[in-house]
């Protein structure tokens, strides 16, 4: 089954971006405050220590040069607070943004899964199953692969709704769907096809004996005793199975043909059998 690897939203690190520039820029802003009150300060003591002197021009015109540029620096910490202010209106905005844009994501990532997975199981649903299948023939036709479908069908499912019903018959449902889905292979597919029927693609076969292995597999763990609330239920299942390129060379006859063998195994009361 392929992952995707999550990658950094681009606004995301925009934002991250603007918070450490407001950060630069409010310590920016400290430092000049901070400059503004020494100069301040220092303008303050050279008036108190010429009052009672005789001044020189050129001392007042530091002193007066010293008050001109305490004014500019008084001005650019204003400036650099209502950066600060407008700095901090757009992370607001920017953090506002990637928040939506994340719950959008979700709820698209939600709707791409529910169009394409069943939503009592969870499992594939049949256009996720049919997609899988169309692409594993053609990796099978490109390198002279076999690949085998299953048609399963629980069997007397429908006795069980009926005694406990459908509530008990959903749980069996989902009981049945998490052990097919742990018991799956890598490469392989397990869909609900509907009701209480379920298609699985194995791909990459090398010869039958290996599929009777999972096949028989796949009985065992669906026959083990199934629990659900107070009551324990004995399911069994009746599996066909359709080879590529021996039965068909498309999703539709593939399917068909272990639909019937499906019936075949169902009559037989064998469990499994070949198209």
């Amino acid at each position: 089954m392929t992952t995707h690897k999550k990658t950094k939203s681009p606004k995301g690190e925009r934002a991250k971006s603007l918070t450490k520039a407001l950060v630069q820029s409010a310590r920016v802003k400290h430092m000049v405050e901070e400059a503004a009150e020494e100069l301040s300060s220092v303008n303050t003591v050279l008036k108190q220590e010429l009052t009672d002197r005789h001044s020189l021009p050129e001392i007042d015109n530091a002193i007066q040069n010293n008050e001109a540029i305490e004014i500019k620096v008084q001005d650019a910490a204003e400036e650099l607070s209502l950066v600060n202010k407008a700095l901090e209106n757009e992370v607001r905005e920017r953090h506002l943004l990637e928040h939506q844009l994340s719950v959008s994501e979700k709820q698209e990532e939600a709707a791409r899964h529910a169009s394409f997975h069943d939503s009592l199981t969870g499992l594939p649903n049949r256009a996720l199953f049919n997609d899988r299948l169309e692409h594993g023939l053609a990796q099978a036709k490109r390198h002279n692969w076999i690949l085998a479908v299953m048609f399963m069908d629980l069997d007397g499912f429908k006795s069980i709704n009926d005694t406990y019903g459908h509530d008990i018959g959903d749980s069996v449902l989902q009981t049945i769907s998490q052990r097919l889905k742990e018991n799956t292979r890598e490469d392989d597919t397990v869909s609900r096809h509907g009701g209480d029927e379920f298609l699985y693609l194995l791909m990459e076969v090398r010869d039958e004996r290996d599929i009777i292995f999972i096949v028989e597999n796949i009985l065992k763990v669906i026959q083990a005793p199934c629990v659900v609330g107070t009551h324990e239920l004995a399911i069994s299942a009746s599996i066909g199975i359709s080879l590529f390129p021996k039965d068909g060379n498309s999703v539709e006859s593939l399917v068909q043909s272990a639909d019937k063998a499906m019936y075949h195994a169902k009559q037989t009361k064998s469990g499994y059998a070949f198209t």
